[in-house]
């Protein structure tokens, strides 16, 4: 589809856009998929997630994918992005960020599918892996491992 009217309702991409200070004030834009009808996967990583612990500050890491079949709408990647990037000075526990990743995807788009899986770095020698799936896979539709190993520490 080369109907670029899809794309002109967009305040974000093509211009200067400051990082949101906080999840709640992130934006995050959709444009209507170009393939409707048709079900495919599509997968965004964010290897290098921060946020904040809630009651130290200090920084917490993590590794993020999101894998989603697409309805309507597909995310516009810079605004997730920017989304993503908020939570940078957010204070929350890792299941909250999670979570609230998953559930402002699938508020935005009402995707037939998606899964987040949040692999985080250990804080007090424990790693917190959390998970968000909206569903079971769909049939037909190759939705590949996401290929994060679970933290080993030096072994």
């Amino acid at each position: 589809m080369s109907d670029k009217s899809i794309y002109e309702n967009l305040t974000q991409l093509g211009s200067k856009t400051e990082l949101p200070q906080t999840p709640e004030e992130a934006v995050m834009e959709r444009v209507p998929n170009p393939q409707k009808g048709t079900d495919y996967a599509v997968r965004f990583t964010a290897p290098e997630f921060t946020s904040l612990c809630p009651l130290t500050a200090a920084p917490d890491f993590a590794h993020i994918v999101i894998d989603y079949v697409p309805g309507d709408w597909l995310v516009e990647s810079k605004s997730l992005k920017l989304f993503l990037g908020s939570f940078r000075n957010h204070g929350a526990f890792h299941e909250d960020c999670s979570v609230t990743i998953g559930k402002r995807i699938e508020e935005l788009l009402a995707p037939k599918w998606l899964r987040v899986g949040a692999y985080w770095y250990p804080r007090g020698g424990i790693p917190i892996d959390v998970f968000y799936q909206t569903g079971p896979e769909l049939p037909g539709v190759w939705i590949p491992e996401q290929g994060v190993p679970t933290y080993r520490g030096r072994g």
